[in-house]
């Protein structure tokens, strides 16, 4: 008798631990279910959480704000960072070109304090393409080896969108001497810190691709003697 009492607590306690679970499960909000049942399934999700779609997005719907709107939106402190990058891409692509000397002091001075305070590479990126477009002399030095350095940058979206400025800027009108050797020195220093690297390289990684195209643009600006000054490993690549 003894066994089988035993034996029958088993088979309800099992039972009851059964139920319980289930009845967990349902408590499960159906969006966490849906996630997970997402990465279970193999979806990666890549595009849930993807800054570069982010941005554009937000870029998409202050397509037609007024100038005054986004000039206010890239002021405020405590605005989403991505909401500002959009802002600042929207002006940068609508207004920058026909700003006057006075108030481009004034949105230079606010861009530069908002570098400052920026956390978001993305911001940062659109930032410094914005104050090249409104004045080139006067940032290239600066703004250009920061966006050439973030082309070693484990993602690939802000990779691409600080080629795309570093390009769009140098391709502006005729080559200058001096901005091509800004872009060859600040390439060179990079390569010969990754030489290593590069004997094994991806030719079709996307960041070598950028580095070699910028630096081609260089040399064709500089001259072909340049070449003796960059690492063994890079002229192959080239």
């Amino acid at each position: 008798m003894k066994k089988i009492f035993f034996l029958m607590l088993l088979l309800c306690g099992s039972f009851c631990a059964v139920e319980g679970l289930a009845q967990t499960d349902e408590t499960v909000p159906s969006n966490v279910r849906t996630v997970a049942e997402g990465v279970v399934a193999g979806d990666k999700m890549e595009n849930f959480f993807d800054d570069k779609l982010l941005i554009e997005g937000y870029a998409k719907k202050l397509g037609n704000a007024s100038k005054e709107v986004l000039l206010a939106m890239m002021d405020d402190n405590n605005l989403y960072a991505y909401k500002k990058a959009a802002a600042i891409r929207v002006f940068r692509e609508m207004f920058a070109a026909d700003v006057v000397l006075r108030e481009r002091v004034v949105i230079e001075r606010s861009l530069l304090r908002q570098l400052e305070l920026a956390r978001s590479v993305f911001l940062q990126v659109e930032i410094m393409h914005t104050l090249l477009i409104l004045d080139r002399y006067r940032f290239f030095d600066g703004m250009i080896p920061a966006l050439i350095q973030k082309l070693d940058h484990y993602d690939v979206s802000l990779t691409e969108m600080a080629f795309k400025a570093v390009d769009q800027v140098v391709t502006m009108g005729t080559p200058r001497s001096r901005e091509a050797r800004i872009v060859f020195n600040t390439l060179r220093k990079m390569f010969f810190l990754s030489r290593k690297k590069l004997q094994n390289a991806d030719t079709n990684d996307p960041r070598l691709k950028s580095k070699l195209s910028l630096l081609r643009w260089s040399v064709k600006a500089l001259g072909t003697q340049e070449l003796k000054n960059l690492p063994k490993e890079v002229i192959g690549l080239m």
